[in-house]
């Protein structure tokens, strides 16, 4: 089992050591790390990108054993670095994390986070109604998250009870494994799309701005 150093580090590089690596029928390799920064895809995030030494790391892919990178070239067995795409981490992130607010303001209104698709261009978050939910609409989303962005709540990581707990500032924290931004302020401004009712569900798309987050603080390198 490779250790998640991305689950306490916001770091973007860092040397680790090949355990193993095998050609897969479509040309690619499968690669196993000691410890990796690159975020499987899972929890509704795609998958980290970047490096391996010169070797493209295509695609990380969550296994029984651990994480499987997939890259687009061999590696030997032995030290290597890795480098992950920070635009596209901090994006994931921001998807990410914007889901978390908007599960939180449901919240408000009686409604319970179930599941989230945080990819872009599809991005929502599916809730289930507790006795107590009541209607909710695009505006009243909007002003709430909009109001937890400007707050600018640091992130609150948790791994000490073999879970990953996240939240930021007094937020209600959530058990996941996903990469998330510092503080809310990095989100940036979330537009609430859609608030769609069905089969007792309420659906929540949503859609963020390409460069209007706060920015974040330096990267880091383990």
């Amino acid at each position: 089992m490779n250790e998640r150093i991305y689950f306490d580090s916001d770091a973007l590089e860092l040397t680790t050591s090949v355990l193993s690596c095998s050609a897969r029928e479509d040309g690619r390799y499968q690669v196993v790390l000691a410890a990796t920064l690159f975020h499987p895809q899972g929890g509704g995030q795609p998958s980290d990108s970047g490096t391996i030494d010169s070797v493209n790391m295509l695609q990380a892919l969550q296994s029984d054993d651990g994480i499987i990178h997939i890259t687009s070239g061999p590696l030997d067995l032995g030290t290597v670095t890795l480098k992950v795409d920070g635009a596209a981490r901090e994006l994931h992130a921001r998807y990410h994390s914007a889901g978390h607010l908007i599960a939180c303001a449901g919240e408000k209104y009686g409604w319970l986070g179930l599941k989230g698709n945080h990819r872009p261009g599809e991005s929502r978050v599916v809730f289930d109604p507790t006795d107590h939910a009541r209607p909710v609409t695009e505006e009243m989303l909007q002003a709430d998250v909009a109001a937890l962005v400007a707050q600018n709540l640091p992130r609150n990581v948790d791994v000490s009870q073999g879970r990953r707990v996240v939240t930021w500032g007094q937020l209600p924290p959530t058990a996941c494994g996903g990469t998330h931004v510092r503080s809310t302020g990095e989100v940036g401004e979330i537009h609430i799309v859609r608030v769609k009712q069905k089969k007792g569900q309420l659906s929540v798309q949503y859609e963020l701005d390409a460069d209007e987050a706060l920015e974040p603080a330096g990267l880091e390198t383990c």
